[in-house]
């Protein structure tokens, strides 16, 4: 599943080829996909503009032109999202497979849920292969509820070292589930949560609340600085993910745990570990990590 740095690659990319541009046709495949009756996505959607692409965690929002509602959409495991313009192709989200899968093969291929056609006939697609994304129309209210289920959020302005010390206290759970828990913090998955938590020095199996101040003061500071490195580098690669110009994310290399178990640690030379934490395979370092 793409995390915060990689929705929020595919989101600005969007945002700079949808913004303005009314819907003309709305073709829906896939009834499932939908989470609205279908009656009421086609005519929310139909002749309206979109005004912005903006994200809180994973969730993609697209703002519409009458202002009272919004398309939200979710990636979720293998969600992907192609605007195509003629010959100009941009795709974010997970590779569906062949050599010309990064950009969805024919489009509407089989794994096209549904799909909007702009005034100037450029079309945005929503694949998904395993059916697990999902779009939905809500109004202001639905989306408020819907906001305030996320926690604070790296780089936003409620994501400060009081909100996050706070997050710790008196919790039982180990710090990987913590960081992982959207509802506490929105947009840290399985990558950036081994990440930070090598580059802060913590054990991934600490329970939350027996970190120290200023363990807690170092990984605040490593999810910042982690999380604005991936977003700079569009994201890493890991299983199918491309970011919306069909290129795999440039933070892999900068991976110091991820995906490296039974490999010598960069920093000590210690043969790096994996275990199963919080429901998640978890690489890291028993001697860098405390």
């Amino acid at each position: 599943m793409p995390e915060l740095p990689e929705v929020e690659t595919v989101r600005r990319d969007l945002d700079a080829a949808v913004t303005k541009k009314k819907i003309k046709v709305v073709e829906i495949l896939s009834r499932t996909t939908i989470k609205n009756q279908p009656a009421d996505f086609l005519r929310f959607l139909k002749d309206a503009k979109f005004i912005a692409v903006e994200r809180i965690g994973k969730l993609l929002i697209f703002s519409l032109s009458d202002k009272k509602h919004w398309l939200l959409i979710h990636l979720k495991m293998t969600g992907q999202l192609i605007y195509q313009d003629g010959k100009k192709v941009l795709a974010g989200g997970h590779i569906l497979g062949g050599k010309n899968g990064a950009f969805g093969g024919n489009l509407p291929g089989k794994a096209t849920r549904f799909y909007l056609e702009l005034a100037d006939k450029s079309k945005l697609f929503f694949n998904d292969q395993r059916n697990f994304g999902y779009a939905k129309i809500v109004d202001a209210d639905e989306l408020e509820i819907i906001k305030a289920k996320y926690g604070i959020e790296p780089l936003q302005a409620n994501f400060i070292l009081k909100s996050f010390a706070a997050i710790f206290a008196g919790r039982n759970k180990n710090v990987k589930a913590l960081l992982l828990d959207q509802n506490l913090i929105a947009g840290i998955g399985n990558i950036y949560a081994d990440e930070t938590l090598f580059a802060a020095g913590i054990l991934p199996a600490r329970i939350a609340k027996s970190l120290t101040p200023a363990e807690i003061k170092k990984l605040f500071a490593a999810i910042k600085t982690i999380i604005a490195k991936a977003i700079k580098n569009r994201g890493t690669t890991f299983s199918d993910y491309i970011d919306a110009h069909g290129h795999r994310g440039g933070f892999s290399k900068f991976l110091q745990v991820y995906g490296r178990a039974k490999e010598k640690c960069y920093k000590c030379g210690t043969i790096l570990k994996k275990a199963k934490i919080a429901g998640r395979g978890t690489v890291f370092c028993e001697k860098c990590q405390k």
